[in-house]
C-alpha cells in the first residue's frame, strides 16, 4: 500500500509539472490569469497530500504508526490518513503463521544421534511489540524453536523420545513461549513431524521388535496347551464316569483314522467282556494290597 501511494504521489507530481507546462504558456498569452494558476496549484498540492496519506488495514492487520521515528498509535481495521513525510505506518499481520523448522541433528541423554524436524504455530498478541521490541520477530522465533529443540533432546532418553512425542512438544512450547511473551508474540503449538535414526539402530530396534513378538507368540502357544489339557482332562473324566462312553469314543476314532470303509477291519468285542476284566484287574489288585 505504501508503494502505491509513493507511486500515486509520483504520479500527482508529474501531472503538477505537466499542467505547469501547459498553463504557462496560456499565462503568457493572458487566457489565464496568476490567480487561477496560483489557486490551482495550490488545490493539487492539497490532493495529493490527502490521497497519498490514505491507507487500508485489513482486518487481519493492525497498522502501526511512527511519527517523526516515536511511536504514536496503532491504527485499527479500516481506512485511514497518515502525514506523509512526518508519519510512517507499518502493518503487521494478526493471523497463525506457520513456520518449520528444518532438520535438527541432536544428541540425546543415552548418547543417540537423531535428526527431528518441527513445525511451529504462532502469532502477533501486540502489534507494538512485534515492531518495537525485535526486528524480525519471525526469524526470531524459528531460531529461538532451533535452539529450544536441540537442548530439550539433548536432556531426555531415546525412549522417551519416542514415546512422549507430545509431551517433549509441549516443554519445548512453553521455553519459546516464555521468551516470545516479551517481543507481543505468543506460540500456540509445536509439533513434532518426524525423528530419523540410524541405520544401525534401525536395524538393533527392528530385531528387539521381532524377539518381543516371538515371546508372546510362545506365551500364546503355550496358554493354549495349557487351556486344551485341561478341556482333555475334564472331557476323559466324563467319559469314563458314562456307561459306554469310552466304547462310543473308540468307535467315532476308529472311523476317523480310515474313512474308507472297505479297507477297515474292526475286531468288536462285548463291553461285558471289558468291564470283567476291569473288575478282575481290581480284585486282584486288592488283594495283592
Amino acid at each position: 500500500m505504501e508503494n502505491k501511494s509513493q507511486n500515486l504521489l509520483s504520479s500527482i507530481i508529474t501531472f503538477l509539472i505537466v499542467i505547469f507546462i501547459i498553463i504557462y504558456p496560456l499565462n503568457q498569452m493572458g487566457i489565464i490569469s496568476d490567480k487561477s494558476i496560483f489557486i490551482s496549484i495550490l488545490i493539487l498540492i492539497f490532493l495529493s497530500f490527502i490521497i497519498g496519506g490514505l491507507r487500508v488495514i485489513n482486518q487481519f492487520e493492525r497498522g502501526v504508526v511512527l511519527t517523526l521515528g516515536k511511536y504514536t498509535s496503532t491504527k485499527q481495521p479500516g481506512l485511514t490518513w497518515i502525514l506523509i513525510g512526518i508519519q510512517k505506518m507499518i502493518k503487521v499481520d494478526l493471523r497463525i503463521i506457520t513456520a518449520t523448522i528444518p532438520q535438527q541433528e541432536a544428541i540425546t541423554k543415552d548418547n543417540v544421534p537423531v535428526g527431528i524436524n518441527a513445525v511451529v504455530y504462532f502469532r502477533v498478541e501486540s502489534a507494538e511489540k512485534a515492531v518495537l521490541e525485535i526486528e524480525n520477530f519471525q526469524s526470531a522465533v524459528k531460531e529461538y524453536a532451533q535452539g529450544a529443540l536441540r537442548d530439550t533432546i539433548g536432556g531426555i532418553e531415546l525412549d522417551s523420545l519416542l514415546a512422549e512425542r507430545e509431551k517433549i512438544a509441549q516443554e519445548i512450547k512453553k521455553i519459546v513461549d516464555a521468551a516470545t511473551t516479551e517481543w507481543g508474540v505468543s506460540v500456540t503449538d509445536i509439533k513434532i513431524q518426524d525423528i530419523e535414526l540410524p541405520a544401525d539402530m534401525k536395524r538393533v530396534m527392528a530385531k528387539q521388535a521381532e524377539s518381543e513378538r516371538e515371546r508372546r507368540s510362545a506365551i500364546i502357544k503355550a496358554e493354549g496347551e495349557y487351556a486344551a489339557a485341561e478341556r482333555l482332562s475334564q472331557a476323559a473324566n466324563i467319559l469314563s464316569n458314562t456307561p459306554g462312553g469310552i466304547a462310543v469314543r473308540t468307535l467315532q476314532t476308529i472311523e476317523k483314522i480310515n474313512p474308507d470303509p472297505s479297507k477297515t477291519v474292526i475286531f468288536v468285542l462285548p463291553i461285558e467282556f471289558l468291564e470283567g476284566i476291569r473288575a478282575l484287574s481290581q480284585f486282584l489288585k486288592d488283594k495283592v494290597n
